[in-house]
């Protein structure tokens, strides 16, 4: 009887078994045909469509099952899924809810409502998520993972990386293990041996061709010829490997360095996985937004291409010293490095603790961030340029340096634009005692996380666990660049976060004429603002240890602070400019030096 719905329901249940897709999908529109008010066969095909990856046909059936019979917990969770594979996740995190109130123990969905809450950044709401989740189901490694990574994002380092360890046993391939090394150089609780060990453990299982070459032959075998082969006088050949070339603002000593290195000595190569150079800057005629084009300067564009197939370009351009602008920020070039494309290899920018891959002959930082007893926790030989490592230069339109806010509110506001991973617990510690110390002083903390308002609460919940009113401390979301900017002109005073400093943060502060107070950590990640304060000549800004940080801090809030904040902002600018935080010339100097350095050295092994 052709007429009959539930006949061609059971026959594309049955054909979707067997693994006929496409029948299973005919069977199930003769069902709706037979019978359009069937919620079953709606739902039925909307599955298969689903699985298919047919989202947005998908949604169509599985919304028409929901209005005809209201939606069953399954219904709910398959659009849910539907919805979110299209990047509909506040639909979707509804979808879900509708399913979690028909039953709260429902499986799977607490764990879909927490990817789809990640994907929106309410990383607070993906943790409860989660959470509840794993009460249900103590064995789903991935759930465990995801909470991981929403701690992690909300600036709960350490028990981020307790989650990730957790998960270790329970997930397939590396991903717990990468997420660790990614994480521990902001852990509180790590010390250099730890970071050591968690980098290691990651790289350690990179694929790798044996002996790092083509065929098994080792790197110095396959480039033997290079030096011969180049004349003499001969310009050395310089690749830089970024995803991030596009971010004017994060690139600012990476461009202070391109931009003044010498052509007539050496051949620069970028290799690019952001957008193409043309597309970079906001008028075109400043192509990556911070570089000054060069006519003979190579630019190659990887997006979409696999490492090895980076790795044979790098390797058909003859680049002599190959240069890491990523680190772990990019952790899937990493591989690149380990196919030893280039005589030399090198990282610098973006790094911040040792890479823990062997493929690096050497590490380029200075002697603050580095001290020599410390070159024992790196993989890499560790090379230092004279001044700052990170020496910028900021060649793009910012907004003037505005006056200090205390003039008028009579009061100081202390402020914060760093990412949330880096304001952990003890930040939030230290931050609410310099409060407690300055009763009438505020705070602003601005970043993409507390752009969501239950992340907000969160940390609003941080600041309520040391006693301080959550109506004291100002949050707020992202901005456009330049907007963003201008925030620093309701903060006197800017304070680092711990142990990851900021970089990009510092000179970012610095630049609008705020004061950055920090302290010399004990890691590289936790000493990179002090180097670059110690440069710009802002030396008594750099605390020793949290106590000095909080007492500092405190200090900078006291009556007659205000006209030292005043002058110092007023002539910031010209005194960045004089100082080495900004000898970008003096920078490209010292790193040309060290890359001849390396390259004499790699000659004289061979």
């Amino acid at each position: 009887d052709p007429r009959q719905c539930a006949f061609h329901n059971i026959l594309g249940l049955a054909l979707g078994r067997l693994g006929k897709p496409d029948e299973a999908a005919a069977s199930f529109e003769r069902a709706i045909a037979a019978d359009p008010s069937s919620a079953q066969a709606h739902r039925n095909l909307g599955t298969l469509l689903k699985d298919q990856e047919q989202f947005t046909q998908a949604v169509e059936h599985l919304r028409r099952a929901v209005g005809l019979d209201g939606g069953s917990v399954r219904t709910h969770h398959e659009l849910g899924g539907a919805l979110q594979s299209l990047g509909r996740h506040r639909e979707a995190v509804a979808c879900y809810e509708q399913a979690l109130g028909l039953d709260p123990n429902a499986p799977g969905v607490w764990y879909d409502k927490g990817c789809a809450l990640s994907a929106m950044g309410d990383y607070a709401g993906a943790v409860d998520s989660f959470r509840t989740e794993i009460k249900m189901a103590p064995g789903n490694g991935q759930a465990i993972h995801n909470l991981g990574q929403a701690l992690f994002k909300l600036g709960q380092v350490d028990q981020a990386i307790e989650q990730f360890r957790l998960a270790e046993p329970l997930v397939e391939g590396d991903m717990p293990q990468l997420a660790v090394a990614v994480s521990i150089p902001g852990s509180a609780q790590a010390d250099h041996w730890a970071i050591v060990q968690a980098r290691r453990v990651w790289a350690d299982q990179l694929p790798r061709r044996e002996g790092g070459g083509e065929g098994g032959v080792d790197r110095r075998s396959r480039f033997a010829g290079r030096a011969a082969d180049r004349p003499a006088g001969g310009r050395l050949r310089v690749g830089y490997v970024s995803s991030f070339l596009d971010r004017r603002n994060w690139m600012k000593p990476v461009w202070g360095l391109v931009n003044h290195h010498d052509r007539e000595r050496f051949e620069v190569h970028l290799f690019s996985d952001s957008r193409p150079a043309k597309h970079m800057g906001p008028s075109g005629d400043t192509p990556a937004g911070g570089y000054r084009e060069r006519d003979d300067d190579h630019w190659h564009n990887l997006r979409g291409m696999s490492n090895p197939e980076v790795a044979a370009l790098i390797e058909r351009c003859g680049v002599d010293v190959l240069v890491d602008l990523n680190g772990y920020s990019r952790p899937s070039r990493l591989g690149l490095f380990a196919l030893e494309p280039a005589p030399v290899i090198a990282a610098w920018f973006n790094t911040y603790a040792t890479t823990g891959l062997d493929c690096f002959d050497c590490l380029v930082g200075d002697a603050c961030v580095i001290p020599p007893d410390e070159e024992a926790y790196y993989t890499e030989r560790i090379e230092r340029v004279g001044g700052c490592y990170l020496a910028f230069e900021v060649s793009y339109p910012v907004p003037e340096v505005a006056p200090s806010p205390c003039e008028t509110n009579g009061y100081v506001t202390f402020g914060c634009l760093a990412s949330q991973y880096k304001i952990t617990t003890e930040v939030v510690g230290a931050w609410s005692r310099i409060l407690d110390a300055c009763p009438n002083s505020r705070l602003l903390l601005k970043n993409k996380v507390l752009g969501m308002a239950g992340n907000r609460g969160f940390v609003a919940d941080l600041f309520k666990s040391f006693g301080i009113d959550p109506g004291r401390v100002d949050m707020e979301g992202p901005d456009e660049h330049y907007a963003f900017l201008e925030a620093y002109g309701r903060v006197d005073v800017a304070l680092d976060t711990f142990p990851y400093n900021g970089g990009t943060t510092t000179t970012e502060a610095l630049w609008q004429g705020v004061p950055v107070v920090c302290y010399y950590g004990d890691r590289w990640v936790g000493r990179t603002s002090a180097t670059l304060m110690r440069a710009a000549g802002l030396g008594e800004y750099v605390a020793i240890g949290v106590e000095g940080y909080v007492a500092l801090a405190a200090e900078l809030s006291q009556p007659g602070a205000a006209q030292r904040l005043s002058d110092l902002r007023g002539e910031m600018r010209a005194k960045l400019s004089a100082s080495s935080a900004c000898d970008t010339p003096g920078l490209a100097r010292d790193m040309e030096g060290l890359y001849e350095g390396m390259w004499r050295r790699w000659c004289e092994v061979r």
